[in-house]
């Protein structure tokens, strides 16, 4: 078997799994990581690629290479257990501890952007699709928080928003910032603009002192999930309460591609875990293959954008339970739009990595491409009949619109 690397020209080149394993091994092993470890780093890596998961395969070495050269990384970390039960074991994580200043990553952002557009252009599939997510989840939680009582200024909201992720993004992060989800839930807990402030500050000083690790250690993850938990029904409790009665159905209709979209997401895990048939063979040798009897294309299909979806699925749903046909048809055809630009539905699968295939992006090789054409002409089919019933009502002077019920 073998992996694959990539050169600066975007040319693949197959290397035999053994002899890549070495030389990975070699390298790890000349920054100093001991050689048991260098290893287990060289096979991780290996395996990811072999799986077809190239995101975290042998591409990352230079990212790996560079964080040691610059002191971000450690190439040896001793941990002892300290305390131990039959389930759970605290391990020694201060060896972690330490001064660790931002590395600036501005002048490599620069100089990505001398290299040929071809060399970059297909990470828009990634860079597109978290922006705009980035955007309209921070618009739902200023809405949410207005729905709570509390009123934003959206234009200053969203430009901190942007500048905190610029910002990020030349210290090395990729991850956007976000406006602050579940505003109705720490209200209810009595938090104010203090609560925010000293988290930021208190997440400022784990980062910036190595000790992320020893909270780890010491605090499970189930204990900061409980609270994420229920900040989530908080906030689907509301968009329920917060609306008129007669819309329910459509914000239990907005809630079906997340659902699809988180069993989608158990889906890829188990693949990756399993080690065995890729989600790739599996639709290769039949569209319609399941999981538990769920269709694997349908559920890849819902989670691509879903966030977009969501929101397309329950607008429409509102303006057809208040008779806006016209309205409806709008947002079919916003629907329709986002398809074909490759935004929602579309896919391209390669082994178990699951990515976005954007109009202007054209599919790896070898991948399974999915463009959702037919799904767009689904939405274009809808809104051509809403806006015939709504023309045909006009006709009959019935009026189009109803009074919601609170």
């Amino acid at each position: 078997m073998g992996a694959s690397l990539k050169t600066e020209t975007d040319e693949i080149l197959y290397v035999p799994a053994e002899i890549l394993l070495r030389f990975v091994e070699q390298v790890f092993a000349a920054l100093g990581t001991p050689p048991e470890d260098a290893r287990i780093c060289a096979e991780v890596l290996i395996a990811s690629d072999l799986r077809g998961i190239e995101s975290h395969g042998v591409g990352r070495l230079k990212v790996y290479y560079d964080r040691i050269r610059a002191g971000v990384q450690l190439v040896e970390t001793k941990t002892e257990i300290v305390q131990e039960t039959e389930t759970t074991a605290v391990v020694e994580a201060w060896s972690d501890a330490g001064v660790a200043i931002p590395v600036w990553s501005g002048g490599a952002i620069w100089a990505v952007f001398k290299l040929p557009i071809e060399s970059w252009l297909r990470f828009l599939s990634v860079i597109v699709p978290m922006g705009l997510f980035n955007v309209i989840g921070s618009l739902q939680n200023i809405e949410s928080a207005e729905a709570a009582g509390d009123r934003y200024d959206t234009r200053i909201s969203l430009s901190m928003n942007g500048a905190g992720t610029i910002l990020a993004a030349c210290f090395g992060s990729c991850f956007p910032t976000t406006i602050y989800i579940g505003h109705p839930g720490w209200k209810a807990l009595g938090a104010r603009a203090g609560y925010s402030t000293l988290n930021g500050l208190m997440i400022a000083v784990l980062c910036l002192t190595g000790t992320v690790s020893l909270v780890n250690s010491v605090i499970p993850i189930e204990a900061g999930m409980a609270i994420v938990l229920w900040i989530g029904i908080v906030i689907t409790a509301q968009a329920f309460q917060a609306t008129p009665r007669s819309h329910a159905p459509a914000v239990a209709l907005g809630l079906f591609p997340a659902i699809a979209a988180w069993g989608a997401t158990v889906a890829y895990g188990a693949f990756v875990s399993a080690s065995g048939d890729t989600i790739q063979s599996q639709l290769s040798a039949d569209a319609l293959a399941e999981v538990a009897g769920f269709l694997i294309h349908g559920l890849i299909v819902l989670e691509r954008g879903y966030i977009f979806t969501c929101m397309v699925l329950a607008a429409l749903s509102v303006c057809l339970i208040e008779r806006r046909f016209f309205s409806a048809s709008v947002w079919s055809l916003l629907g329709a739009l986002a398809t074909v630009l490759g935004l929602s539905h579309a896919y391209q699968l390669s082994g178990n990595d699951v990515d976005f295939l954007l109009a202007s992006v054209s599919a790896r090789e070898g991948a399974i491409a999915y463009r959702a054409y037919e799904i767009a002409v689904g939405y274009a089919l809808m809104a051509v009949v809403f806006t015939g019933v709504g023309l045909y009502l006009r006709h009959l002077g019935t009026p189009l619109e109803k009074g919601s019920q609170a």
